[in-house]
């Protein structure tokens, strides 16, 4: 059966040129051109990845909107940010928001399939492992239920996106050993840019500080990557 994706953009030439490269890749795709049209039909049945524009029609910033509902819906549905609009003040609030990905139009085709790829294929491993007993990896005050997919800290529950959790369990699961930005991404099964990393890194650290504001469990090595504090464990 092919994969369904669900693409939201405003331009109509812009959104059947992609409907066209993802068909001939293999993908079944719908299309919606603003907000409202895309939530009707994604509550009636989500996709198997979204890829959303940011500008939607006369909703300058109705992706982020539309990204908010799509995540309370569903906390492991892959959301992709496909727009023109390249600040990072756009990317780290995507981000925030709960999307999986934020990539700009002029990226190659080939690199955004990549990406689908790589984000289908890490949603494909977590159905397995829902099918599996339950593995917790307890660290200190850190329990992370990996089957579940969630985390707590202090007995607290910390709600963290997809790409968010197994990037935490890289970190956590060897305490005190570096993890670059590469080993980071492959343990998240995604493909992102070091400054995407960066930012889901600082979205990791500013959600465990909002049930403590005293936690340092990731520690930053400079110039080579992130380590779980060994004096968490």
């Amino acid at each position: 059966m092919k994969r369904h994706i669900c693409l939201i953009e405003d331009e109509p030439a812009i959104r059947e040129n992609y409907r066209d490269a993802l068909e001939r890749r293999g993908y079944r795709v719908t299309t919606h051109g603003d907000r409202p049209a895309a939530l009707l039909a994604l509550t009636a049945q989500l996709p198997d990845l979204a890829i959303i524009d940011v500008g939607l029609g006369d909703e300058p910033d109705g992706g982020f909107t539309l990204c908010q509902e799509l995540r309370q819906r569903s906390a492991t549905l892959p959301i992709i940010f496909l727009t023109a609009r390249d600040s990072d003040i756009d990317s780290v609030h995507g981000l925030r928001l709960g999307a999986d990905d934020y990539v700009t139009k002029d990226m190659s085709l080939d690199h955004l399939l990549a990406r689908i790829t790589a984000l289908l294929r890490r949603a494909d491993a977590w159905a397995e492992a829902l099918k599996q007993p339950d593995e917790v990896i307890q660290r200190g005050r850190l329990s992370l239920n990996v089957d579940r997919m969630t985390v707590t800290w202090n007995q607290l529950p910390v709600e963290l996106t997809v790409t968010e959790f197994w990037m935490l369990h890289s970190l956590a699961r060897h305490p005190g050993h570096v993890r670059d930005r590469d080993q980071l991404m492959s343990a998240a099964s995604t493909v992102l840019d070091d400054n995407t990393v960066t930012s889901h890194i600082k979205r990791i650290r500013r959600k465990f500080q909002q049930v403590d504001a005293d936690f340092d469990g990731i520690q930053t090595a400079y110039g080579m990557g992130y380590r779980w504090n060994a004096h968490e464990v």
